[in-house]
């Protein structure tokens, strides 16, 4: 008999609860306790779940039905019911736990969270150390009451600036307008990072089938027979094309100026037939940094070749990002090969050379296999051949090098 009721209850149970609020699955139950008579409580407890405090609050109520309804309509709850928040309990809750989580405690050596990660776990068991009945969920929610959130660190700190750095982006913005105007060709230069051939992680996601990921190695120890590539890129910010040079040797500066000579064979002379300047903005470090005698030779060697007097400007230190092929260039070869492995050479100048941009972006790229010895030593003899004639503002970083040598 009790097994049949209890079954009979459970279908009811299941069909209304759903339907149910507070208020009226605590009515149900008491109603169907009262009916069911003594030990009815205690059935309906077992087959709902319910508590029996909850069930005697309910035949309270339907004792006094006029109460009930009044206040129903109101709310769920009678005023003050539910738990108390733990800042009733713990008047101190939130000083402590912004004390530790306040960033100056990273200086203090007696903190206990000092030399460990501010998880809430960990948040919550130093709580509990200081006799507080806390769990980390509720740490989450203090938390987010203080005003705090998960985040990252920002890079936003680029260290001491030059003083003349200001001055530096206006001389080099005058160039690039001024070569612009007269349809010189301008090109923005730097070398992008090393990338692992083979089946390795690649950083972001690509839409795959369900629950199958591109499978690729547990660790990114170099292949030793494919190798590494040193992605070299040159841009033209006029047209907006750009060319990269995927090196398998060492990044240097006669590395770098073949890939400028390579864009010029490919692309430049073909869009600039009467160029007799060439602008090159560029970092301050690198294959092409401004202290490299190697830099100074190989460009003396390509305008002689060419014809063309090459201006350089270099961006001072600790600017390289405002250098246009960074953001115009190399963050949407980042995008377009995001979560795709490097198989192989031929991968890797594919996926460059299908970058495009709404803005109408075109890349072409291509392999250069020969070799570039690093520690090749430049004279001073050999530098004094070079025909650089150095600018009256920071002739460090802004200068020319002319196609004739002086004698």
């Amino acid at each position: 008999m009790v097994a049949e009721i209890e079954e009979k209850l459970t279908e009811k149970f299941k069909v209304l609860n759903p339907e149910f609020n507070e208020r009226l699955r605590r009515l149900w139950a008491a109603a169907e306790a009262k009916a069911l008579g003594h030990g009815g409580v205690t059935l309906v407890s077992r087959v709902t779940g319910l508590s029996r405090t909850t069930i005697h609050q309910g035949l309270k109520d339907l004792a006094n039905p006029a109460a009930s309804r009044s206040q129903g309509m109101r709310r769920q709850r009678a005023v003050g019911g539910g738990r108390k928040p733990l800042t009733e309990h713990y008047p101190e809750l939130l000083k402590d736990v912004e004390a530790l989580v306040e960033p100056m405690t990273r200086g203090d050596p007696e903190s206990a969270l000092r030399w460990t990660c501010k998880s809430t776990r960990q948040l919550a068991q130093s709580l509990q150390g200081q006799g507080y009945k806390i769990g980390r969920q509720k740490v989450a929610e203090v938390l987010a009451e203080l005003g705090y959130s998960l985040q990252s660190p920002r890079k936003s700190r680029a260290g001491s600036s030059h003083p003349d750095r200001d001055a530096q982006f206006n001389y080099i913005n005058d160039h690039v307008a001024e070569f612009q105007n007269y349809q010189q060709p301008v090109i923005s230069v730097d070398t992008k990072k090393k990338e692992l051939v083979g089946d390795f992680h690649n950083g972001g996601r690509e839409w795959q089938p369900k629950g199958r990921p591109e499978q690729v190695r547990c660790h990114d120890f170099v292949d030793k027979k494919l190798g590494k590539v040193t992605p070299y890129g040159v841009y033209d910010p006029s047209a907006n094309v750009g060319w990269v040079s995927v090196g398998t040797d060492h990044d240097t500066a006669e590395f770098a100026v073949e890939s400028i000579r390579r864009w010029w064979q490919t692309m430049g002379q073909e869009r600039y037939p009467n160029a007799t300047r060439l602008l090159i903005t560029a970092d301050c470090g690198g294959s092409n940094g401004y202290r490299l005698r190697l830099w100074k030779v190989a460009l003396q060697q390509f305008a002689h070749e060419t014809g063309l007097t090459v201006f350089v400007c270099h961006f001072p230190p600790g600017t390289s990002k405002w250098n246009k092929i960074e953001h115009r260039m190399f963050s949407y070869i980042s995008m377009n090969w995001r979560g795709k492995p490097l198989i192989s050479h031929e991968v890797i100048v594919n996926l460059i050379g299908a970058t495009s941009t709404r803005q109408g972006l075109a890349i072409t790229a291509a392999l250069d296999t020969n070799s570039y010895p690093k520690g090749k030593k430049v004279s001073d003899k050999a530098l004094q051949a070079v025909n650089l004639s150095r600018a009256s503002f920071h002739g460090e970083w802004n200068y020319s090098i002319a196609p004739d040598c002086p004698t």
